[in-house]
């Protein structure tokens, strides 16, 4: 352990010569589901908060209502998020559902017209970990897609200054399979209405692979992100890993549809801090590597980058652990707070 913290020291000395936010400024900061480190996620104000603090990028999940208007959510499943477990009027749209292999049971947003799910209200998360954001519960609705693109044109406005999008599709396999839901079509028309097009800075992201391929196909010019995790395969590849998919041959075929790869960090990351190959091999294929999730508290980060032993306690472990994505070449990073501009002893 003593050396792997010498290790570690040397590593982020380098990395950091200076103050720590400077080299994480060069990466796109992407607000994981907004500022939701701060606020509740997926909230109008989770992302108002992200792009005031200068996030390049904010990142909303979608998933798809009874009529088909796409609202932002990281499950489709409910009561994690809402206060529907809680709403006697919706007590008899508990379903259980199977769910790329695993079976989930509440309350799903595919069960609910956009009105139905207008009378709901966000709650945090993760209140253990979080309780300050519990203060907001019951504040917000949740939000269209629509509702998403609204804010932040008005924020460009504001701000002058461009501020991209993220979206991510949420099971679209299980969606079409299932529900008779096809996100990928849903998707492509929302920004047709909304006068999206590959001009504007996005990028569209799924950890599944034929939903990727067929917006390669249907919306050419769209930068498209695979997303890659440890342990774990796609979806609607079963006989899939993904550790197959980011070695050197895997990465030429992701590149045949994707412009980049949206990996965990610890595909990125040895454990001492030292970069794995990915970012070189992503970059040989013509890729770049976007990691996934940099979080403030203490329960998230490597232990020898948290301060003190309060699983919720912060300090500057996020900013050093960004500045390491950074040495290793990373083209981006999502993030659940502020970033940029926060000095780091």
């Amino acid at each position: 352990m003593r050396d792997a913290r010498l290790a570690l020291a040397a590593l982020l000395l380098a990395a950091v010569p200076a103050q720590a936010q400077a080299q994480a400024s060069e990466m796109l900061i992407i607000a994981h589901r907004g500022a939701s480190a701060e606020r509740p996620e997926h909230t109008l104000a989770a992302y108002e908060r992200a792009i005031d603090q200068g996030a390049d990028y904010i990142e909303p999940d979608l998933v798809a209502t009874k009529d088909l208007v796409l609202v932002v959510r990281h499950e489709n499943e409910l009561s994690a998020t809402t206060d529907v477990a809680a709403r006697e009027e919706f007590e008899d749209r508990r379903r259980d559902k199977t769910i790329d292999g695993r079976l989930v049971a509440g309350w799903f947003a595919e069960d609910f017209t956009l009105a139905e799910l207008r009378t709901l209200r966000a709650k945090e998360r993760i209140p253990s970990l979080r309780p300050a954001n519990a203060r907001f519960d019951g504040l917000y609705q949740i939000p269209t897609f629509a509702d998403v693109v609204k804010l932040v044109r008005a924020k460009e406005a504001e701000t002058g200054r461009r501020i991209g999008l993220y979206p991510e599709l949420k099971h679209p396999t299980f969606m079409l399979q299932n529900e008779g839901i096809d996100m990928v079509d849903l998707l492509l028309r929302e920004f047709r209405q909304l006068g999206i097009t590959p001009e504007d800075p996005v990028f569209i992201q799924s950890f599944e692979i034929a939903p990727l391929q067929r917006l390669k196909q249907r919306g050419p010019g769209f930068k498209l992100v695979q997303l890659v995790a440890p342990g774990e395969g796609p979806a609607d590849e079963p006989a899939m890993r993904y550790a197959e998919m980011v070695t050197p041959t895997g990465l030429a075929e992701v590149a045949k549809y994707a412009d980049a790869v949206g990996a965990h960090i610890l595909l990125v990351l040895n454990a001492d801090g030292s970069p794995t190959s990915l970012v070189a091999d992503a970059k040989a294929a013509g890729l770049a590597v976007h990691a996934w999730t940099v979080r403030p508290e203490n329960e998230f980060l490597p232990a020898m980058l948290r301060t003190g032993d309060d699983p919720k306690g912060r300090g500057c472990g996020d900013v050093k652990l960004a500045a390491l994505l950074r040495a290793a070449g990373v083209a981006g990073v999502f993030s659940d707070g502020a970033l940029k501009g926060r000095a780091c002893p």
